[in-house]
């Protein structure tokens, strides 16, 4: 009998393996993932890893392949490295930050509660993406350490099932996945992301075993389609991440996972139920309109747009038509309708939808842009960044390049202090003193802060800083297009394998200059694709010293010869300053302009006024020229705009009262970039201020 029983089992395991090994090409089983995936490891190492994405028109460089040198980008960049991210880190790993220690907590290696809101867990994950960037150019073997450290505890801290989500371990009294606002597939989607990034940089699969894990978990859960779970994945970050993982693993499941979160939304009666009490429903979490039937940016910003992020990637890999139709629609309306002068989106606190849905932190109407009490969080300018991106790879199209380029320069920087160490979660356009109660408010303040409590924003613009590189290039079917502007050197791989390098010199954005000389590059002809910024009017460009036709503002400049090192191509963009005024619709900003010069936009603050100056007073002239002024040892290094402004003398008293002709004072002095200001003390602020013509 236990020779039969032998056999009979060995027969039933050859016919079991038999059976997993039909089709290569289905999905894996639970029994195979830790055994396969990592010898199908995709050998693309970009950001967004788009290499073998059929239907990307643009494909990443790999992380690494690019570097800051010089210039505005480097210097940031080198705060980044050698301020941000270390006191990110230690303000995480303490008690203060505590993110750490929820996972030693939940991992049974320290005593304690959980501390910080639900999805802490991924602000902790973005911290450890934005280390690994940056190890990926200056190679401290040291970050690489102490990861790897980190990873060893969050590996104990996940569950034997895959589960991982330290709110709802450390606590008893709740179950996974009873409350779509624990925001578990937002930590989850930030686990996936930084796993995926952790094994492109190091080569490394132990954080990327986590991630599998975790996935296959989420898979087993949601792929069933249970009604209980119908309605969660509102914070979408995990769409991004499922992508992510099924470019770096091939498992077909988690991109089948991803569009199944996309096809979920808008799908089922909007009502309050078990599931989703303690979060407002509806438009707030884009559910009430399927994605594809879309036509308007609604709700809560940032889940707006990791969603829009979210389902770029998922289109890139699929290419269905309604998906990439409704997302240009959506980013017509945010840019066009909703977006403001700074790439900043979201305009409210607290409002409502145009389908009367209770909204945070997000859209509101079309052309509904209040200056003072603009919500404009930190995260939601950088993903509107970061699906620009998404839509510059899968169109070609510079203008995604624009918006991306004027989100990093303005409502981006502005959320973290020069000097790397304090930070804003909102970034409104105008700060009146006594105007607000930020006594009564939980994330506005009037000064940035050391440490916020709800900690997403800080970790977020970190990571974009030092992702920043990989955004600079693309591979475009034969050559190379240059996304953004600033001293870099470029070292990768064409699509057909052969090397090119690049050398960038230029002190944009504060000269419009650009020189860029090819270093090395293949016999045979391909092209350069120069982005041409739709505000960069009269742009000429040379090769050589021989112009170049066809330069069309708001659109890549095609250049294709036969290249050899030694090549130089000059870039001369006019760095005209202008005013820009609002359409018609947005009443907060009529008889108003803004200033901006090249990509920045600038403000005046009260440290640039006469004491006791109220900012509502200040008014500009047409006639007066706003020189532009190059000053290394001021603000961290900028280019201000020096000028004579006008200041009214006369004050309203009362809400109403009769005018006469007002009394103006002129006083020389200068605008500075917005992103610049709140570094010298409190004060007042604004963007857009009131022109008088011809005088």
């Amino acid at each position: 009998m236990k020779n039969i029983s032998i056999f009979l089992l060995g027969l039933f395991l050859v016919l079991s393996c038999q059976e997993k090994t039909v089709d290569t090409d289905s999905l894996r089983t639970e029994s195979s993932t830790k055994v396969n995936y990592a010898s199908s490891l995709d050998t693309g190492k970009g950001i967004i890893n788009n290499a073998n994405s059929p239907h990307a028109k643009l494909k990443s460089i790999d992380i690494g392949d690019c570097r800051w040198t010089e210039g505005f980008w480097a210097e940031k960049w080198k705060i980044a490295e050698e301020v941000m991210i270390p006191r990110m880190g230690t303000i995480l790993k303490g008690d203060i930050g505590h993110g750490y220690n929820n996972f030693k907590i939940a991992a049974g290696i320290q005593e304690g509660e959980h501390k910080g809101f639900w999805w802490h867990d991924g602000d902790f994950y973005k911290w450890m993406e934005a280390s690994t960037y940056i190890y990926a150019i200056n190679k401290d073997e040291k970050i690489v350490a102490e990861l790897d450290e980190i990873i060893e505890v969050i590996a104990k801290a996940q569950q034997k099932d895959g589960y991982l989500s330290t709110p709802i371990i450390i606590r008893d009294d709740l179950e996974p996945f009873t409350n779509r606002r624990y925001h578990e597939l937002y930590n989850s989607g930030h686990l996936m992301t930084a796993a995926c990034i952790h094994n492109r940089v190091t080569g490394k699969t132990n954080f990327l075993d986590i991630a599998v894990k975790h996935a296959d978990y989420l898979y087993d859960l949601f792929s069933p389609k249970p009604d209980h779970l119908k309605r969660f994945g509102f914070n979408q970050t995990q769409i991004m991440g499922l992508v992510e993982l099924y470019r770096t693993t091939k498992d077909k499941r988690y991109l089948e996972l991803a569009e199944q979160f996309i096809n979920m939304r808008g799908t089922y009666k909007i009502e309050d139920d078990e599931t989703t009490k303690g979060y407002p429903i509806g438009d707030m979490v884009q559910e009430r309109v399927a994605l594809r039937e879309e036509t308007e940016a609604v709700g809560h910003a940032v889940l707006a747009l990791y969603y829009y992020a979210g389902a770029a990637d998922v289109y890139a890999e699929t290419g269905e038509k309604a998906l990439i139709d409704a997302l240009d629609r959506l980013w017509e309306n945010v840019t066009l309708k909703k977006m403001y002068v700074t790439g900043a989106v979201g305009q409210t606190h607290y409002g409502r939808s145009s389908r009367l849905d209770k909204i945070e932190e997000g859209f509101i109407d079309e052309y509904m842009m209040p200056n003072m009490t603009a919500y404009n969080e930190t995260c939601a300018n950088i993903c509107n960044s970061m699906f620009n991106h998404r839509m510059l790879t899968l169109s070609g199209n510079s203008k995604h390049a624009d918006i991306m380029e004027l989100v990093l320069h303005n409502s981006g920087l502005s959320g973290i202090s020069l000097d790397g160490t304090h930070y804003y979660y909102s970034n409104p356009l105008r700060k009146i003193e006594g105007a607000l109660d930020y006594d009564k408010m939980n994330v506005e303040f009037p000064e940035r802060q050391p440490y916020l409590q709800c900690f997403c924003c800080p970790p977020n613009l970190v990571r974009t800083i030092a992702q920043s590189p990989g955004w600079a290039y693309s591979k475009s079917e034969n050559g190379i297009s240059v996304n953004l502007y600033g001293g870099n050197k470029l070292e990768t791989n064409l699509l057909d394998g052969t090397v090119i390098k690049l050398k960038q010199e230029t002190d944009y954005p504060w000269n419009g200059t650009v020189k860029i000389t090819i270093e090395e590059c293949k016999d045979s002809p391909y092209e350069l694709l120069l982005r041409i910024p739709e505000w960069a009017k009269g742009t000429k460009v040379t090769v050589n010293n021989q112009s170049v036709d066809n330069i069309i503002p708001g659109n890549f400049a095609k250049i294709e010869r036969k290249w050899t090192a030694g090549d130089i191509i000059l870039l001369d963009m006019p760095m005209e300053t202008k005013f820009v005024e609002g359409h018609p619709r947005i009443e907060e900003v009529r008889n108003q302009v803004a200033v901006k010069r090249g990509p920045v936009v600038y403000c005046i603050e009260s440290a640039d006024l006469p004491s006791q100056t109220d900012i509502t007073s200040v008014y500009l002239s047409s006639n007066k020229m706003l020189v532009p002024t190059n000053r290394p040892d001021f603000l961290g290094g900028v280019t201000t705009l020096e000028g004579e402004i006008l200041i009214r003398k006369d004050k309203l008293e009362g809400m109403y009262r009769e005018v006469s002709a007002p009394i103006f004072e002129k006083y020389k002095t200068n605008l500075i970039p917005y992103y610049a200001w709140s570094n010298r003390g409190q004060g007042e602020m604004t963007v857009f201020l009131p022109v008088i013509w011809g005088q």
